[in-house]
């Protein structure tokens, strides 16, 4: 069984990613890893080559400034890095995002479990959305999302959030998976402030609209807040120690927006009912299987 890794990165470190332990993270489980390297204006190239990994293969891309259409850049970088995997299994990972390394061997032994299963053709992760801090996860985004997908699979990306499979040249869908038996650990929204004003600055041409300058993490609202009680990842403590954020408070005269009463909703709901309401792009086969 052959495993690739793939990402896309622009600027990483300008733009505050812990993207050499992100890439790190994913070293031992897969047998080379591919990016897609857009023009950076910092040592991002050169970070990635101190890694000194064989595995890591580099290809050097360009970003069309004139597509401004709901993130789809990133789709496009996406797909450049996932078309050059040669593995059986690609594992996509963000410059933002850490694999565990205790949940390694969970992942590869349900890959070697279902490479020759023709119906699992994804895996998706449970996320810890680190938030305003290392100790604080957001819940009000995605709780879930598939990362890996065999190559076999004629599928492509339309963000860099999930994979669309075509059965058919008109119409799509999303991948049947099943659980990787690991978790996503996630730290874009505990970058140092000043560099996420920088990267909200940065990728607001890329979504067609200006994006409303950031004012600090403080700016949410308190019920999706919950306390992280794990371990993070040792290929990301001295990042963990040395660059996140490590302590923030809600703003407490913070306004609701209509969007927020809708999660408080959500959430009462779940509470109330004893289910999870959230958007999957994957049919979830786990139960099938005894997962």
């Amino acid at each position: 069984m052959r495993i690739s890794g793939f990402t896309f990165l622009k600027n990483g470190t300008k733009l505050g990613y812990p993207f050499v332990e992100s890439i790190k993270s994913a070293l031992p489980l897969v047998d080379e890893f591919v990016i897609a390297l857009g023009p950076c204006e910092d040592d991002t190239e050169a970070r990635i080559s101190a890694i000194g990994d064989p595995k890591i293969r580099i290809i050097h891309t360009q970003w069309c400034d004139k597509m401004r259409d709901r993130g789809y850049i990133y789709g496009q970088q996406k797909m450049i890095a996932q078309f050059n995997c040669t593995g059986d299994w690609c594992l996509y990972i963000e410059g933002d995002e850490v694999l565990h390394q205790d949940e390694i061997p969970e992942i590869r032994r349900r890959m070697e479990r279902f490479k020759d299963d023709d119906q699992v053709e994804a895996m998706f992760f449970d996320f810890f959305h680190f938030y305003g801090d290392i100790n604080t996860l957001g819940i009000s985004g995605y709780r879930r999302a598939p990362r890996i997908i065999k190559s076999s699979v004629r599928s492509y990306a339309p963000d860099g959030l999930f994979f669309v499979v075509m059965d058919k040249n008109k119409k799509g869908r999303y991948p049947r998976a099943v659980h990787a038996g690991a978790n996503v650990y996630h730290y874009g929204h505990v970058r140092p402030k000043q560099k996420m004003a920088s990267k909200v600055s940065d990728v607001g041409q890329y979504w067609g609209e200006d994006q409303a300058q950031f004012s600090g993490y403080e700016q949410i609202d308190s019920a999706v807040l919950r306390p992280f009680t794990g371990t993070h990842p040792d290929v990301v403590q001295a990042w963990v120690n040395d660059e996140a954020e490590h302590a923030f408070t809600p703003d407490p005269s913070y306004r609701l927006s209509r969007r927020d009463k809708k999660v408080r909703l959500k959430l009462k709901l779940e509470a109330a009912l004893d289910i999870e309401i959230s958007k999957k792009h994957y049919t979830d086969l786990s139960k099938r299987y005894g997962l």
